[in-house]
């Protein structure tokens, strides 16, 4: 399963406020941080907002803060927003003969084995693997 780029910048996102609770993130930080340009952000943000993932607060010193529960959202409820999950990629191979039977089906259970498995990774636990990761960096800089 291959993710497109707004969601990738949807997961980005939601990590980036979830790392942050109750704090205004600016659009602009999150865009700068992932080389982004903050129109496109923005449209991203916007589907994350009308979900009610994040909210958004105009004005001077808004930003866009974590609105969901880190414990429930997975990374599926997420994809989900930006993706057509339904549509079969396997499907993307003409069937007609039986090797293209046979690479559809498996083509099909790697997608089902993506799925379950985003569906079973929640924001929180993302976060809990962020911070191994910059954790192990810290220590292979100081090496």
């Amino acid at each position: 399963m291959r993710l497109q780029k707004n969601t990738v910048l949807a997961l980005y996102s939601v990590l980036e406020f979830a790392a942050r609770p109750g704090e205004l993130v600016p659009a602009s930080e999150v865009a700068a941080r992932y080389d982004e340009s903050p129109h496109h952000l923005a449209k991203v943000l916007s589907e994350l907002a009308r979900a009610g993932i994040v909210e958004s607060v105009r004005g001077v010193g808004g930003g866009y803060r974590f609105a969901a529960n880190a414990r429930r959202l997975t990374l599926l409820d997420v994809i989900r927003l930006f993706e057509d999950l339904g549509a079969d990629s396997a499907n993307t191979h003409a069937e007609r003969t039986p090797v293209d039977r046979a690479l559809a089906q498996v083509l099909s259970e790697i997608d089902q084995t993506a799925i379950a498995t985003f569906g079973s990774i929640t924001v929180a636990t993302m976060l809990a693997m962020v911070a191994r990761q910059e954790r192990a960096g810290e220590g292979t800089r100081a090496a």
